[in-house]
């Protein structure tokens, strides 16, 4: 911070919006009787001791089912809960699946009422003028635990109105889950690149009947695996300066291999898939490789499936152009203008990353670090996991972590890529050409239209 008063200024932000300095006083001479008093059971005028007093103020926060239970009942259960008694709050936590998290900040923000701190997965730019500056919070955490790591800055600063319009606690790695015996069947060493999975895949289907499993479909994991794919190829929505370059011929070849990869490895079921689609399809042993974070291996070890031994991790896999992977799901909280608690929200992140090491143990190696300093032993702690069968499964994702990019990749996240995530541009474009429904040039000018309509759009309301 820049000088002692912006050093102490968010640390006594909550304090300074629920009483003046003198009620400050007045209440700690009253804890220091009331201590005085606990020997005798009797209150601090000698009197017997009432119950708790309800607490003076709420904070409401919302957020995912996460895919991990252990993280909701770490958080929900025992965080929260400690929180508000230290900051004599009522903290109310709802959660939605991943289907309704759009909708239900659509709804908030036409509202103009809602939940003071409100989580999505992927950056949610568009909102930008129904937000604060997220910047005093991200100044605090750095003060105390160095800079967030880049992912996350890319993810939530808009450098055109120099507004941080979300902050990221955290973002969730996104391996390759693979069956280890079905590759070692059909002679073929672990996947490191897209041209193994397209040639591996191909024996495996043809030998044993299991498709690989990438989704084409309207939902989150389609939108990151065809991203992941196309920075791999080369291709891009847009470039670093935030020019529509779409229609390239990198982009060309990432269809045309997906194209391929559908036709000769997949299975229209894919084309129907939900985010948890995959997860189920891979447990279920009916597929043989996806894109998906750990919650596969974690459930099934948590619940003892016979196939889980078998499904191993592997690193971003390389394409023509380069080794590359988009985070899975890249938690991105917001406080809305509206928010009826903007102070005790911000105390709240300000603390959750005070914290962060329980919440990635909670998450059981789900939910890596923004502030990389929280856990100064991540690394130790996913060599050897107790859990896992091979013991050292969960290793990979420390490469997998500076692997990662962002949606909007070159270059950072803005309210015309958030739109074009959301409404699924991309997915639409790779699964018209896989289906023939369009030809991939076809699907690609298509697609680079819709881009170029929804940039204009954002230019013009001077967010991009």
């Amino acid at each position: 911070m820049r000088n002692n008063a912006r050093v102490t200024g968010l640390r006594n932000l909550y304090a300074r919006c629920t009483g003046s300095l003198i009620d400050q006083r007045r209440r700690r001479v009253m804890k220091a009787a009331a201590a005085a008093a606990l020997a005798t059971g009797l209150g601090p005028l000698g009197r017997p001791r009432p119950a708790r007093a309800a607490p003076t103020r709420t904070l409401r926060i919302l957020q995912w089912n996460h895919f991990v239970p252990g993280y909701d009942k770490w958080f929900d259960g025992t965080y929260v809960k400690e929180w508000g008694q230290r900051h004599d709050t009522e903290v109310i936590v709802d959660h939605v699946g991943i289907p309704a998290l759009a909708t239900r900040a659509a709804a908030e923000v036409s509202a103009q009422k809602g939940h003071d701190l409100f989580m999505f997965l992927s950056p949610p730019p568009v909102y930008e003028d129904q937000v604060i500056d997220h910047r005093e919070i991200y100044e605090e955490c750095q003060r105390k635990h160095g800079k967030p790591v880049e992912l996350a800055v890319r993810s939530t600063y808009n450098p055109k109105t120099k507004k941080y319009f979300a902050f990221s606690d955290s973002f969730v790695p996104d391996p390759i889950n693979y069956r280890k015996d079905l590759w070692d069947e059909v002679g073929m060493p672990p996947p490191d690149s897209w041209d193994d999975v397209l040639n591996a895949g191909r024996k495996i289907k043809q030998t044993k009947g299991i498709p690989v499993g990438i989704g084409l479909s309207a939902e989150l994991d389609t939108a990151m695996a065809m991203r992941t794919i196309l920075y791999a190829f080369g291709g891009s929505v847009q470039d670093m300066h935030g020019n529509v370059v779409l229609n390239s011929h990198n982009t060309l070849e990432a269809v045309k291999f997906v194209r391929t990869l559908y036709l000769d490895t997949m299975t229209p079921e894919v084309l129907a898939w939900d985010p948890s689609s995959n997860n189920r399809a891979m447990l279920a042993g009916s597929i043989s490789l996806c894109l998906n974070a750990i919650s596969i291996t974690r459930e099934g070890e948590n619940k003892n499936i016979p196939v889980t031994p078998d499904i191993w991790l592997t690193q971003a896999l390389k394409g023509p152009a380069q080794r590359i992977c988009l985070e899975h799901v890249m938690d991105c909280y917001v406080i809305w203008k509206f928010a009826e608690n903007i102070a005790g929200a911000k105390q709240f992140l300000v603390d959750y990353i005070d914290n962060f090491r329980q919440g990635f143990l909670g998450s059981e190696f789900y939910n890596f670090p923004s502030f990389p300093s929280t856990v100064p032993d991540l690394m130790k702690l996913i060599e050897v996991d107790s859990k896992a069968k091979p013991r050292d499964k969960y290793k990979v994702l420390g490469t997998l972590m500076q692997q990662a990019t962002n949606v909007g990749y070159p270059g950072y996240a803005n309210a015309a890529i958030d739109e074009i995530f959301n409404t699924w541009v991309l997915n639409t474009m790779f699964a018209r050409a896989a289906t023939g429904n369009a030809t991939p040039e076809d699907a690609i000018r298509d697609a680079e239209s819709a881009c170029k309509r929804i940039f204009a759009k954002w230019q013009a309301r001077g967010l991009v």
